[in-house]
């Protein structure tokens, strides 16, 4: 795949790979694509968890409760993909 930029945002990119100590362009983009996935599932995760409280079910929730519940749904996200 290649990707065209113009010259204002290929000096940024150059500079951001030098700066985060990124080996290359392609390497930081990989980074970026990441962190927008990783946002994605976040923000799906929130939603879910918001519905499931919106749900009207009534539990006791604790610090153990919420870890287990949030690694049970981004379990489920990872099996949807």
């Amino acid at each position: 795949m290649n990707i065209s930029l113009p010259d204002p945002m290929r000096v940024f990119v150059e500079e951001q790979v030098k700066q985060k100590g990124y080996s290359t362009v392609s390497e930081y983009v990989r980074h970026l694509i990441r962190q927008e996935q990783e946002n994605l599932e976040n923000k799906r995760l929130e939603t879910l968890l918001l519905e499931g409280l919106d749900s009207g079910e009534k539990i006791e929730i604790s610090d153990e409760w919420w870890e287990n519940k949030k690694e049970e749904l981004v379990q489920g996200l990872r099996r949807q993909k």
